[in-house]
C-alpha cells in the first residue's frame, strides 16, 4: 500500500515537473525573435545595418531552424529528448549573451545560437506532447502554444520601454531573456536527475520514417507552417516600422505589435481544442485565415486609427490561430510519436525555408520603393496562399 502510494506521488512529482518544463521551454521559443523588432531601429543606428541587414537578422533563425529541424530527432534518438532539449536550451542562453555585444560579428553569431537553440524546442515539443500526453493532445498543444504568444507579446511590448525607460539600451532589453532560460536549464536539468533516478520517462524517438518526404499531405503541412510562418515573422520584424509610417511612435507601434499578439491568444488556446475534436479541421483552417488576409487589406488600404486597430485585431486573430492550428496539424496527421518527430522535423525544414525569405524580402521590398505599399501586397497574396494549404493540411488523413 505504501509502495503505491510512493509511486502515485512520483508519478505526479514527475508529471507536475513534465507539464512545467513543457512549458517553460515553450516561454522561451519566441522572447528572443520577438524582442527583436522595436528594437531594430535601435540597432540600426547603433551598428549600421541597412533594412536588408535588419530583415537578415531576423531571417537568420528561421534558416537555423530550417537546417536544424531534420537533425533534431535523430540527435534525440541518440541521447533523449530529455537532454537535447536541455542542450537546445543552453544554446539559446549562449546566444542571447552573445548577441547583446554591439558588434555586426556578435549579432549574428549570437543569433545562430539562439536559432539552433530554439529549432530543438520546435521540433521536440509536439513529439514530447504526443508521446506523453497522447489522449490529451489538444489541450497541452493549446497549453504550450498559448504559453508561447503571452509570452512573446510581453517581450514585444516591454522591449523599448525596458530600452529607453530603464535606460538599459537594447543590449540589456535582449539580455534580460535570458533569464527564463535559466529557469527552464534548472527545471529540465531537474527531469533529467529525476529521470536517472527513476529510470522512468527518457523516451528516444525512432528516426526510421523516410517515406515522410515523399507525402503530399506531409508537404501540404509544410507549406502551410512555411507561410504562416512567414506571415508571423514579417509581422514581428516590421509591423511597428508599417505603424511608424502611419504617424505612431515607435513605443506606440511596439505596444501594438504586442497586443497584436495578446489578441490572438483566445485563438491560440482554442484552435488546437476545437482541431482534436473534429476529424476534419478545414473550416478552421478556413475562418482563421480570412482573418489574417482582411487584416493586411486593411493596412494597405486604411489610414484611419480605428481601421488600423480593426486590421491589428483581425491580424493577431489570424497569426494567433494558424500557429497553434500548425502544431495540431502535426499530432492529427501522425499516427504516433515516433512519426510525429519526423513529419515536425521535415515540416519545419522545409516550411521554416520559406518563413526565413520574410523579413528579408519585405525588408528588401521596401528599400526598393521606399514604401509598404508592395511589401504589403505580397502579405496579402502569402495570405491566400496560407488559405489553401490550411484547408487542404486539414483533410482527415494521416501521412
Amino acid at each position: 500500500m505504501e509502495l503505491q502510494k510512493s509511486n502515485a506521488q512520483t508519478k505526479s512529482t514527475y508529471t507536475f515537473l513534465l507539464v512545467t518544463g513543457i512549458i517553460l521551454v515553450a516561454f522561451n521559443l519566441r522572447p528572443a525573435i520577438t524582442s527583436l523588432g522595436p528594437l531594430v531601429g535601435n540597432i540600426q543606428e547603433d551598428v549600421g545595418l541597412a533594412h536588408w541587414s535588419a530583415g537578415l537578422l531576423m531571417s537568420l533563425p528561421l534558416i537555423v531552424f530550417a537546417i536544424m529541424s531534420p537533425i533534431v530527432p535523430k540527435i534525440a534518438n541518440r541521447i533523449t529528448n530529455e537532454r537535447t532539449l536541455l542542450v537546445g536550451l543552453i544554446l539559446l542562453f549562449i546566444g542571447i549573451g552573445i548577441r547583446s555585444i554591439p558588434m555586426t560579428f556578435f549579432l549574428y553569431t549570437g543569433t545562430l545560437f539562439i536559432g539552433a537553440g530554439i529549432a530543438i524546442g520546435n521540433v521536440l515539443l509536439p513529439a514530447v506532447v504526443k508521446d506523453k500526453f497522447p489522449q490529451k493532445f489538444g489541450l497541452m498543444t493549446s497549453v504550450y502554444s498559448t504559453s508561447m504568444g503571452l509570452i512573446a507579446s510581453l517581450a514585444s511590448g516591454v522591449s523599448v520601454p525596458l530600452a529607453d525607460g530603464l535606460n538599459l539600451g537594447w543590449q540589456g532589453a535582449l539580455i534580460v531573456w535570458g533569464i527564463p532560460v535559466v529557469a527552464a536549464i534548472l527545471v529540465w536539468a531537474f527531469l533529467l536527475k529525476f529521470n536517472q533516478g527513476s529510470q522512468k520517462g527518457i523516451k528516444r524517438v525512432s528516426s526510421t520514417s523516410s517515406h515522410i518526404w515523399r507525402s503530399p499531405l506531409a508537404w501540404q503541412i509544410a507549406i502551410f507552417m512555411g507561410f504562416q510562418s512567414f506571415l508571423f515573422y514579417v509581422t514581428i520584424s516590421w509591423l511597428p516600422e508599417i505603424l511608424h509610417s502611419h504617424g505612431m511612435s515607435m513605443e506606440t507601434a511596439g505596444w501594438m505589435l504586442s497586443f497584436t499578439q495578446i489578441v490572438g491568444l483566445p485563438a491560440s488556446f482554442l484552435i488546437p481544442v476545437m482541431s482534436g475534436r473534429f476529424r476534419s479541421q478545414t473550416w478552421i483552417a478556413f475562418m482563421v485565415t480570412v482573418c489574417s488576409l482582411v487584416g493586411f487589406v486593411g493596412l494597405l488600404l486604411g489610414s484611419a486609427f480605428y481601421i488600423i486597430i480593426i486590421s491589428i485585431i483581425l491580424i493577431g486573430i489570424g497569426l494567433g490561430g494558424t500557429f497553434p492550428l500548425a502544431l495540431s496539424y502535426i499530432g492529427l496527421r501522425a499516427r504516433n510519436a515516433s512519426q510525429a518527430a519526423e513529419l515536425s522535423g521535415m515540416a519545419q525544414s522545409s516550411g521554416y525555408i520559406l518563413a526565413a525569405v520574410g523579413p528579408l524580402f519585405i525588408g528588401y521590398l521596401f528599400d526598393k520603393t521606399h514604401m509598404w505599399t508592395v511589401p504589403l501586397i505580397t502579405l496579402i497574396v502569402i495570405s491566400v496562399v496560407v488559405m489553401i494549404f490550411g484547408m487542404l493540411s486539414g483533410r482527415n488523413r494521416f501521412v
